[in-house]
């Protein structure tokens, strides 16, 4: 088996695992804090690394590219989802991040990608919006008089506001086209976006309320070195070597993973509606990708 295709083996199960890490996390580091530690001290320790090897890293003429991915694919991507997940279970956020397809096949459309809006893909994006809503129509229908509820559609909108980043910034990503090196751009990647998500923090007085346990503690190195380091530089790898529909498969297995961990781990629920409800997600991301 070719590396990139390894590559996109170890973003489908490492990144299945971190949706339960995130969870855990939350429960005593705020979030844009906790997202904010993670990505600056794996893209340090990745830079340190490569510095220590001799590897070039990218010149300040490439750093504004590199900060606009960054804040693309994981300020938006990464932050917009661990701010859901305070409101959104751990598996059922992972469920709404299927919706990826969806948001890379309107991206491609918009940026004048190659594939066209067909009837196979027009019925999959519709199907799959009526997965979405099946999954949050109890919520719709209780935020009138219920504030949990509107912190749920909350969390909800933020999982698709990640999405959206997230397909902006694979396609950007996918197009620039560099040969430098994957490991050195990641690294920067990383530093950028964690000090942005480091101000949000900040302006938001998460400081105040940031505390450590030995639980929060390890979730958090779990996710900087496999969820960062390991799964982050597989995608870009995989990213530069595969075309970015077949890359965006990972959403297909991540969810399986994060809803098992999650009702197993922090017996979150797993109601008949939303097994449902997800399972049209994936038929209608299955139908947007068949062609």
């Amino acid at each position: 088996m070719s590396r990139p295709y390894l590559a996109w083996i170890v973003v489908c199960l490492v990144w299945g695992t971190t949706y339960l890490g995130i969870r855990i996390a939350l429960e005593s580091i705020p979030p844009f804090l906790m997202a904010a530690m993670r990505w600056i001290t794996a893209g340090g320790l990745l830079v340190a690394v490569l510095r220590s090897r001799g590897e070039r890293i990218p010149g300040r003429s490439e750093w504004p590219s590199l900060l606009v991915l960054g804040i693309l694919l994981l300020g938006f991507g990464n932050g917009a989802v661990v701010f859901a997940q305070q409101t959104v279970p751990s598996g059922l956020t992972s469920v709404l991040v299927a919706a990826a397809p969806f948001w890379m096949v309107g991206t491609e459309r918009v940026l004048g990608g190659a594939e066209r809006l067909t009837l196979m893909r027009g019925t999959g994006l519709v199907v799959g919006f009526a997965g979405i809503v099946l999954l949050v129509w109890p919520e719709l229908q209780s935020t009138s008089g219920d504030r949990s509820g509107g912190a749920f559609l909350v969390g909800v909108a933020a999982t698709q506001l990640a999405c959206l980043g997230w397909s902006i910034g694979s396609s950007y990503s996918r197009r620039r086209q560099q040969s430098e090196n994957v490991l050195a751009a990641a690294s920067l990647q990383m530093l950028f976006a964690g000090v942005v998500l480091l101000v949000l923090g900040t302006l938001a007085g998460e400081w105040s309320s940031l505390s450590f346990t030995t639980r929060t503690a390890s979730a958090l190195v779990y996710l900087t070195i496999f969820g960062s380091i390991i799964g982050y530089s597989s995608y870009i790898y995989a990213l530069k070597h595969l075309p970015v529909s077949t890359v965006s498969l990972y959403a297909y297995v991540n969810p399986v993973i994060a809803v098992l961990l999650g009702t197993i781990v922090l017996n979150e629920p797993l109601s008949p509606r939303i097994a449902l409800a997800g399972a049209v997600v994936f038929v209608g991301s299955w139908l947007v990708k068949r062609t």
